[in-house]
């Protein structure tokens, strides 16, 4: 579990909302997505291209979800999850994205009680194998809340080509 840092508290259970995210977070999700990118790859989302991003979601459900944290009516944080079928399990992965919680709120248990939800969520769901998530070389302190809650570094290697 992540612990609170000096003279923070976690948001009480009664105050802090989980649910699915609904059409009109997009703005929201969009704003936090673009705050991701700046802050962990020093990468401009155009905002355009990203608000359509998060609409997709909401257009077309099959492709995943948005988890959002909420308090006294505001997002302080988010996680996507998309899915990929594994033939060798025959089931399929939620993969965990555009994990975000808005900075005044960070180490106070936010990501930890989305992970928790997620994977309340998905062991309960019919067909799904595991959850997955990837993370920046570089984020040791990501890692370090990732293996925290039980996750452990997958055997396998990210490779990719982007297409303009």
């Amino acid at each position: 579990m992540v612990i609170p840092g000096p003279g923070e508290d976690m948001p009480s259970r009664e105050s802090l909302i989980l649910r699915k995210a609904c059409l009109e977070d997009t703005a929201s999700i969009a704003g936090h997505n673009i705050a991701t990118a700046a802050e962990t790859e020093g990468r401009s989302l155009d905002p355009d291209t990203a608000r359509n991003g998060v609409l997709a979601i909401f257009e077309d459900p099959s492709r995943g979800f948005y988890l959002v944290a909420e308090e006294s009516g505001r997002i302080i944080g988010q996680c996507m999850i998309t899915y990929e079928w594994s033939d060798w399990r025959n089931g399929t992965f939620w993969w965990i994205q555009s994990v975000y919680v808005v900075p005044a709120y960070r180490r106070r248990g936010i990501f930890t009680r989305l992970f928790s939800e997620i994977s309340r969520m998905a062991s309960g769901s019919h067909g799904v194998a595991g959850v997955r998530l990837y993370v920046d070389r570089e984020n040791g302190l990501a890692m370090e809340a990732y293996q925290a809650m039980g996750m452990h570094r997958a055997r396998y290697v990210m490779f990719e080509k982007e297409f303009p």
